[in-house]
């Protein structure tokens, strides 16, 4: 290929020849596109002026078609003679200018058309006209002129050869316009060749004197990259990034870097003794891998890089990862590039003593580990060894959580769980039950957090379980303890109550006796009173009720019943404490307030529970406020609307107060503050609360006194724990 490319050069070198032959190419180019454009300029001026003849034509034609319509208007109006002296010049000029017309537009076949129709048009007009004007004398000027029709068609005509001739009018100077920008294309694109020409022939004037400079600097190059690549390899070796070293088949190392040198803990003594070999520095067990090496550089030349180990001079070992390649085939040398592997191999045992640790702490804290995928299927389970009916291996991946056998929780918690993951947001403590071979329960708490991988796509999720069934016996345990602890402090708190209860019964019992007797009284009665025996009998009925409900809040409040979970109003149930209690505040002249939020939301729980810690709170009050002298003796319930979407009861009291230190204390079992106080009374309470939801807490009121509040949830997340902001003491 080079003949042809050194002949092509040569031909290139007469420039001179080839700027002529391309101008007189661009010069027969620009004559024939000239040539062009004055046909079509002079096609175009043509259309023009024919058109503006047409329309010349037209427009005196419409005028004279006026003027004889005119004429023949006031000779048939008034028959006076001097109306026909230019008729018959009228005519004539319709006519001249028709047939000029005809003639003008005879290369358009449309427009040539309607000149035709226009034409025969205007010649039955015009006979139309002799007719009306020869019997116009002995008829009625009025009745003649009624039966001539007027020219609209004819004008109609006339119109539409006029928009015609001006859409093509338009269409032609649009061709113009064109002409005129190819015109100013084809020069400037002449200038652009002219000038390209000049620049292609002053390059090709210079090429060969600088292909002939370049052959000289060719060889020159050729010398300094030999020395330069020297140089750099030079560098390369030197620079200790890696080390390299210059081998002999047979094992012999005869030169190597620094860094080489460093790895392998010889000096440059060494290397120059000769004493640094292949079979030396290599272990034992690496000699057959050493032989396959040797046959693959023997063979094709190259050694794909591979791990093997070292003998350092001191006798430890260093892992490296080596690879060469001879200097020229069959040749007996060859170069190798060694890096030292002893910082990966550290990081891979840290690695690796990391993933143990993590094992076992997982498998000493968790009783499984899992990852899911982005639809939330299981990709990887890891079962505690000691773990009892662990599922089998391989039996869940592939699955949903919801899709394994689950005996808890609802649906709704499910609900809320897949929300929470769908929301790709961390969970924690989220509990179900599963079924057990013997058909038990074993109760699971499973906590998870999103993975996103680098782009922040979200790609699963990564968690671990623990079986928490013995936590959940004993929790079940502990809340049967507290079940017995607070009924035995409601039995307690009722024989407190004895004076109020019984003043509570013997209200409606005393209303109920006097609404008696005085029905009888009306029954005695002359005639009797019929109409007040059924109001008493109505009060009667009232005042049994009302004795009924004392009697079955009371039986509430006593008997022993396990918890349940209903929905009631907060409020109805704090004025049913109050009616209470009304005795024992009236007798220790105490003043009590309510003030409840209207229209509040039903809350969730244990309504015995729930009015059990009101009324320990109520009672607690009257028995602080009772041993004061000064002072007014209050008693305030609240209840409003939390802004966490919750409800919030305040029990304050005017009483002597709390000790700062003893706020928190007061709620710890066992400890109490009253002489004969068992000390429990708050901590069932606190753990009550805390059961539904809830938190509850005391702080001194101002300038004296007691403030216990607690909140309760409106709604509750039976799938995830609930969380409290920590309430505000000073509320």
């Amino acid at each position: 290929m080079s003949i042809p490319l050194s002949q092509f050069f040569r031909w290139f070198a007469r420039p001179l020849a080839l700027v002529v032959a391309v101008l007189l190419i661009v010069v027969v180019a620009t004559g024939f596109l000239g040539f062009r454009y004055w046909q079509e300029r002079q096609a175009v001026t043509l259309a023009q002026e024919r058109g503006r003849q047409v329309l010349e034509t037209l427009d005196r034609l419409r005028t004279v078609i006026a003027d004889v319509e005119a004429q023949r208007r006031g000779y048939l109006l008034t028959l006076d003679p001097s109306y026909l002296k230019a008729y018959g010049v009228s005519d004539e000029s319709v006519r001249r200018d028709a047939q000029a017309l005809q003639a003008l537009v005879a290369s358009d076949p449309l427009q040539n058309h309607r000149a035709g129709h226009l034409a025969l048009t205007v010649a039955a007009k015009l006979r139309e006209i002799d007719d009306i004007v020869k019997t116009a004398q002995t008829s009625s000027g009025p009745a003649a002129l009624a039966m001539i029709r007027s020219l609209d068609e004819i004008r109609s005509q006339i119109d539409q050869m006029v928009d015609h001739e001006r859409f093509l009018g338009v269409d032609q100077e649009r061709r113009a316009e064109a002409l005129e920008q190819r015109k100013a294309w084809l020069i400037a694109a002449a200038v652009v060749i002219v000038a390209t020409l000049a620049g292609v022939a002053l390059a090709l004037a210079r090429l060969e004197a600088r292909r002939r400079r370049k052959a000289t600097e060719e060889n020159v190059r050729l010398q300094n990259d030999v020395a330069e690549r020297e140089k750099k390899i030079r560098r390369l070796v030197d620079a200790n990034i890696i080390g390299i070293i210059i081998w002999e088949v047979d094992g012999r190392i005869l030169e190597a870097n620094d860094a080489f040198l460093r790895m392998v803990g010889y000096d440059r003594e060494d290397l120059a003794s000769g004493r640094l070999h292949r079979a030396m520095l290599t272990p034992p067990e690496w000699h057959e891998r050493d032989a396959r090496t040797e046959a693959e550089l023997r063979r094709s030349g190259t050694a794909q890089p591979f791990e093997k180990e070292y003998v350092r001079k001191d006798g430890s070992r260093v892992p490296v990862l080596i690879g060469g390649a001879m200097f020229e085939e069959g040749a007996n040398q060859g170069v190798g590039f060694v890096l030292d592997l002893t910082q990966r191999k550290r990081a891979e045992e840290a690695l690796r003593q990391s993933e143990e640790r993590f094992r076992t702490l997982v498998h000493f804290s968790f009783d499984v580990y899992w990852e899911t995928d982005a639809q939330h299927r299981f990709i990887h389970q890891e079962f505690a060894e000691d773990l009892a009916d662990a599922p089998a291996l391989g039996a869940e991946i592939g699955k949903t959580r919801w899709e394994v056998p689950c005996l808890e929780p609802d649906e709704e918690a499910w609900r809320k769980h897949r929300e929470t993951l769908d929301a790709h947001l961390p969970f924690r403590d989220f509990e179900l039950a599963r079924p057990a071979p013997d058909g038990s329960k074993r109760f699971v708490s499973v906590s998870g957090l999103p993975v996103f991988d680098d782009t922040g796509r979200f790609v699963g999720y990564r968690g671990v379980g623990r079986h928490i069934t013995e936590r959940r016996l004993a929790e079940e345990a502990l809340r049967a303890m507290q079940a017995e602890l607070a009924h035995v402090n409601r039995v307690t708190t009722m024989g407190q109550l004895t004076a109020s209860i019984a003043h509570e019964v013997n209200q409606p019992i005393a209303a109920t006796v006097a609404n008696a007797q005085a029905a009888l009284r009306w029954l005695r009665a002359e005639p009797p009173h019929l109409d007040e025996v059924l109001d008493s009998l109505s009060r009667i009925v009232e005042d049994g009720k009302r004795a009924g409900n004392v009697i079955g809040g009371i039986r509430a409040l006593i008997n022993k019943v396990p918890p349940r979970k209903d929905r009631f109003d907060l409020n109805e149930a704090v004025l049913e404490m109050v009616a209470l209690t009304r005795s024992e505040v009236l007798n220790h002249g105490i003043l009590l307030q309510t003030e409840l939020v209207p229209g509040l939301q039903k809350v969730d729980g244990d309504r015995t529970q729930l009015q059990q810690v009101i009324l320990n709170l109520i009672l607690n009050a009257i028995e602080a406020m009772g041993g004061i002298e000064e002072g007014t003796r209050e008693l305030r319930i609240n209840t409003e609307r939390e802004a966490a979407g919750g409800v919030l009861v305040t029990v304050r009291d005017s009483g002597p107060g709390l000790d700062p230190a003893d706020v928190e204390r007061v709620f710890t079992a066992f400890y109490t503050t009253k002489p004969k106080g068992m000390g429990m009374g708050l901590a069932i309470c606190r753990s009550m609360v805390e059961a539904h939801g809830g938190k509850m807490w005391a702080s001194a009121s101002e300038p004296r006194g007691a403030v216990f509040q607690f909140t309760l949830p409106l709604e509750r997340d039976e799938s995830i724990p609930a969380q409290h902001a920590q309430p505000n003491p000073a509320a």
